[in-house]
């Protein structure tokens, strides 16, 4: 891509998207996450009527008097957005393909959180991480971020969901909001989004095609898989090749959700052709309750 081409995309998505996050999810983003986290302030001696749960029990034996913890909001907070550039990314039977949408949620939530005055950062990944831009603040920040997620192109085609979730664990010590952006066509991350979700507000998206949910009736064809390229070719008059594709696919998606929510972390899915605003301004609402 030229750098005319990309800087009229960069812009074209800087419109679209920062008019979303200001008029529809500023106020979402800000009533779900501000105020979840609390840190230490100060050490203060007991007064009546305080909490006796946030007793300093060092310092008031210390002192052989009460005193108490006292914690305030963290104002400030730090986006994380992993996000699966794989090769299965770029499948789009519509007008879009799945990392186009992907791009246009992430640019969607980078400005939320901008509006916000908060911390922004991106993690891309493939079967390795491929980008890590660190935390930051500022316009030409998420603008350098949007221009990473249309132009980077990946060194590895498939993906590692569980190598992405254990790097950001080496990189990111305090508590962020992390959303994972994905198709989550991969296995073995329960380790990894286990230990994530205990110190992290985490949420995955799941964005996917209707195409790859079922396979049509087509007669025998070639079928490439756009992670590994391994080339098979598919009897899909066979009813029982196409059902248990179609089961394979829906367990797939179940042990996404199950998986999200037995470690207490949020999930919504959608499809490329579907509305992500509402989706996203749902799950704001549902999780701000």
């Amino acid at each position: 891509m030229d750098t005319k081409s990309l800087i009229k995309k960069v812009r074209k998505i800087e419109i679209k998207t920062r008019r979303l996050s200001n008029h529809i999810f500023g106020g979402e983003y800000h009533s779900t996450f501000k105020g979840r986290g609390m840190t230490f302030s100060e050490v203060r001696q007991y007064q009546f009527g305080d909490d006796v749960r946030a007793i300093d029990w060092n310092v008031t034996a210390r002192y052989n008097s009460p005193f108490i913890k006292v914690f305030e909001e963290e104002r400030e907070l730090t986006l994380m957005l992993l996000v699966d550039i794989s090769g299965s990314e770029f499948f789009g039977s519509k007008s879009q393909t799945k990392r186009e949408i992907i791009t246009e949620i992430a640019a969607t939530l980078a400005f939320s959180a901008l509006q916000n005055n908060d911390k922004v950062g991106v993690i891309m990944f493939s079967g390795q991480v491929e980008l890590y831009i660190p935390p930051n603040k500022g316009k030409s920040h998420v603008l350098r971020i949007i221009r990473e997620l249309l132009e980077f192109e990946p060194s590895d085609k498939t993906t590692n969901i569980s190598g992405a979730l254990a790097f950001l664990s080496s990189v990111l010590k305090k508590k962020a909001i992390v959303f994972i952006l994905s198709d989550f066509i991969d296995t073995n991350y329960e380790k990894t989004l286990k230990i994530a979700s205990k110190k992290h507000d985490l949420t995955g998206i799941r964005i996917y095609d209707k195409l790859e949910t079922y396979i049509p009736k087509m007669g025998l064809v070639p079928m490439m898989d756009s992670e590994t390229q391994l080339l098979t070719w598919v009897d899909t008059d066979s009813k029982k090749t196409r059902e248990a594709y179609s089961r394979d696919y829906g367990k797939n998606a179940e042990f996404f959700s199950a998986l999200f929510s037995k470690n207490g972390a949020g999930s919504l899915s959608c499809e490329v052709s579907q509305s992500y605003v509402k989706k996203l301004l749902g799950y704001f609402k549902n999780r701000a309750r």
